[in-house]
């Protein structure tokens, strides 16, 4: 484990080297924020982690992960979400020592037990067991149980397009834990935002990555909004009246977050519940995952597809843009581009996250509880929404 000493001058160092900039976030929330060198990042992450009871391997991944999401302008699964794991650690929530196994039951299926920890490590174990399976035999299905969260799907879905195939994955079976979002015509809160990814190879600029939460934000946005002191876009959130709202903290007073699409996200939400809960069993955790890996190769040459991929890409994006848009983009591309950008600029973080992430590792350092016995992300139960 990383020595309680080593904190100390990570967060010296990043006091020091952090700057105040301005940027937008996926709902313009405007908030100030501090540019953190990325190797700071992600060694502050991972000291985090690693005092809060993971494994140093572990613990890096999870941290690589994080700081990536930032890069990529995911805020909603970036650097912020250390908060929950450290409380969600402590509250025994989830595990920290858990390390995810592979298993296969009497009728031959394959699936990866996370024993009740980091979702992270059990979905980059799931990667690499679905390549192997798909390169080996054409294709995989997999499921993915007993695991916290899983950070942003589109990373994992993405890797595995990168690899020459197609991916998809989705996920639920915790409505008892994650009432948040309202089904269609509903009032109530009853369903979780079940996540959808999927990803396949694209054409020049890299793979095709579809990331979604069936809901019309994923939860983690409230937080990123409350946070930073922003309001939430129209048309996403009602309150507990069932009137529409863009302030955060009515999601917490009894409010409930819309379904995306109307009917659409709504019947997209409850395919995956029910798979997820009556096909692979009650999440006992968080959510339990399905995978399904095919290898494109199988179908077509990969330098066949590529060309291909290309034309229809290059003819979407020739598309005149509509007045309040600035060009027709392919999903993954933007995520990509952000990423690039960051590199060179560093990890924009909201100041009061930054602060609190400072403050978790102050007292790590000082051989305190890393939480200080507070719920500091302000969840019930230590708990933030799930995606």
């Amino acid at each position: 484990m990383r020595s309680l000493q080593a904190i100390a001058p990570i967060v010296l160092a990043v006091t020091e080297a952090e700057s105040v900039v301005e940027v937008r976030s996926k709902f313009d929330l405007d908030d100030e924020r501090v540019v953190v060198p990325v190797d700071v990042a992600i060694e502050t992450a991972t000291g985090i982690l690693e005092h809060s009871g993971c494994r140093p391997a572990r613990a890096r991944s999870i941290a690589e992960h994080l700081c990536d999401a930032s890069l990529c302008g995911v805020e909603s699964h970036g650097l912020m979400r250390l908060i929950q794991y450290v409380e969600q650690f402590e509250s025994g929530y989830m595990h920290p020592g858990s390390e995810p196994e592979l298993k296969r039951n009497e009728r031959g299926v394959v699936w990866i037990d996370g024993h009740g920890g980091h979702g992270i490590p059990a979905m980059n174990l799931a990667v690499e067991v679905a390549c192997a399976e798909a390169s080996g035999r054409g294709a995989s299905v997999l499921a993915i149980r007993n695991v916290g969260h899983t950070g942003r799907l589109g990373a994992f879905t993405e890797s595995v397009a990168d690899r020459g195939h197609l991916c998809i994955v989705l996920g639920g079976g915790n409505r008892s834990a994650w009432r948040q979002v309202a089904p269609h015509g509903g009032r109530k809160a009853m369903l979780p935002t079940n996540p959808y990814s999927i990803a396949l190879p694209g054409g020049e600029r890299g793979p095709v990555v579809l990331d979604f939460a069936t809901a019309r934000i994923a939860g983690g946005w409230i937080y990123a909004a409350r946070d930073a002191g922003g309001r939430l876009p129209d048309d996403v959130l009602m309150d507990a009246d069932g009137c529409a709202t863009t302030d955060p903290e009515d999601y917490f007073r009894g409010g409930a977050i819309l379904p995306a699409a109307g009917a659409k996200g709504y019947a997209l939400a409850l395919v995956a519940e029910v798979m997820a809960e009556a096909m692979l069993g009650p999440a006992t955790t968080e959510a339990n995952w399905l995978m399904i890996t095919v290898d494109t190769s199988r179908y077509q040459q990969a330098p066949v597809m590529r060309c291909i991929a290309e034309e229809i890409l290059s003819e979407l994006r020739s598309c005149p843009a509509m007045p309040g848009f600035e060009r027709v983009e392919i999903p993954g591309e933007r995520e990509r581009e952000h990423r690039e950008r960051a590199r060179r600029s560093g990890v924009a973080v909201p100041r009061e996250t930054w602060s609190k992430l400072l403050g978790l590792a102050r007292r790590q350092a000082d051989g305190k509880s890393p939480a200080g016995g507070r719920n500091i992300s302000g969840a019930p139960d230590g708990r933030m929404m799930d995606r």
